[in-house]
């Protein structure tokens, strides 16, 4: 059994978590300070409330954190932070009408933030996160978390995707170690869906929960792109390409039925059962494997087609931080002290995820089961969280790509998608 080192040390208190946006999943909280943050006007050198509106990844671990960071924050800053742990089936409802009801949280934690940016409703890096702080930050967070030239999106955790195989089925076929070629992922499949007993090769999922994602992992490992520049690539022959292939594992009959509307937890809870030999996977599912410790399993970089370097798909969640009267300093303390590696790094590691932060790279250093995470996030690509437009093209992925494996086919899905990021620009 392969089993995190780190990853132990956080299962007795770890929830079954999914990123089911971004990094997200959990079952809600409530409010640990109650109000509305509206008296964190005033003077700036004046003790000030904040408010801090918080996504939940674990019921067990999420606002236990944050009554503790508030804490710390009140007794060492002077100010006053409140806070409101929402789940992610909640939060993206819950903090729009905050916002249209001018309610916004001074603080938010959420998956997107450049059409706040583009509304001019959030404070810069320069305005509000300390220098040494911004230093340390990855820079590919900084790259994706930068719009129109100035740095919003600030990370809070990241998770990062690898393949994962079942060594045991692996074995069974006859198959040694795993592919590194869309070629020699094809032949495992099919030498697992040949074992018969209802197992399948490859777990796919591509029903609305987060087709981008699985998406991204194999375009951008055929050389494909969401953007070029400021130029959408949605229908480009590279993804058209990865998407015919994808339909081919599913026309042979080496993906699960209807991987066209099935969900990353339907592929995942495949895989736990031990009846799919791969997944396309990340941290927090080797935690809920290693827990229920049924499906004897490994990691690896995920296969090119080409056989050239693996890229990994990367996520973040954001923090970032609306414009108020008077809030700035406070604002700023907070980014002070949650930067802080004993902070920061205990938040991701109670969570299960990946860090974000130079110093956390070295903090998780020695976990050799993360290794294959940590050695490809530096130079994770993301999706374009950068662009205020992403967040309806998502959309329309999330609920149109499975279409791809049907009829349609994948030439006039991607043509689709493609009119549909352009439109959203307009």
């Amino acid at each position: 059994m392969k089993t995190s080192l780190r990853a132990a040390l956080a299962t007795t208190s770890v929830a079954s978590v999914l990123v089911l946006s971004a990094c997200g999943g959990g079952t809600g909280a409530g409010s640990a300070g109650g109000g509305d943050g509206d008296d964190s006007t005033g003077g700036e050198d004046e003790p000030q409330t904040i408010k801090l509106v918080a996504a939940e990844y674990s019921a067990s671990n999420t606002k236990a954190f944050w009554d503790q960071f508030a804490e710390t924050y009140n007794e060492t800053t002077g100010h006053t932070l409140e806070v409101q742990v929402i789940s992610w089936d909640n939060i993206d409802q819950q903090a729009s009408t905050m916002i249209q009801n001018n309610q916004a949280p001074d603080i938010l934690n959420l998956n997107v933030y450049a059409s706040y940016a583009a509304d001019d409703l959030l404070w810069s890096a320069e305005e509000v996160l300390p220098a040494e702080a911004q230093e340390d930050i990855l820079d590919t967070f900084v790259e994706y978390g930068t719009y129109d030239g100035k740095f919003y999106g600030f990370p809070d955790l990241a998770s990062a995707r690898a393949l994962f195989y079942n060594a045991d089925l692996f074995e069974q076929a006859g198959i040694d170690g795993a592919p590194t070629t869309w070629d020699e992922l094809k032949e495992d499949a099919a030498a697992v869906a040949d074992l018969g007993d209802g197992n399948v090769g490859y777990a796919l999922p591509l029903g609305p929960e987060e087709a981008q994602g699985e998406f991204s992992m194999w375009l951008y490992n055929n050389g494909g792109t969401w953007k070029d520049g400021d130029t959408w690539t949605i229908n480009s022959p590279e993804n058209v390409e990865t998407l015919e292939f994808m339909k081919t594992l599913a026309d042979e009959g080496l993906t699960q039925n209807n991987p066209a509307r099935s969900n990353r937890a339907d592929a995942f809870d495949l895989f736990k059962s031990g009846k799919a030999g791969m997944v396309v996977g990340f941290s927090p599912l080797a935690t809920q494997l290693d827990e229920e410790d049924r499906v004897d399993y490994e990691v690896a970089p995920f296969p090119t087609n080409d056989g050239s370097e693996s890229k990994t798909f990367g996520v973040t969640d954001y923090l970032m931080a609306f414009k108020k009267d008077g809030n700035q300093e406070a604002v700023r303390a907070f980014y002070e002290l949650y930067y802080q590696e004993d902070q920061v790094n205990t938040f991701i590691e109670n969570e299960g995820f990946l860090p974000v932060t130079e110093s956390g790279l070295e903090y998780f250093a020695d976990d050799e089961d993360l290794q294959v995470y940590l050695d490809t996030l530096p130079n994770a690509r993301l999706t374009p969280t950068d662009d205020p437009t992403w967040d309806s093209v998502k959309l329309a992925v999330q609920q149109n790509l499975g279409l791809a494996l049907g009829d349609k086919g994948p030439q006039a899905t991607l043509d689709d998608l493609q009119q549909t990021a352009e439109s959203a620009g307009d």
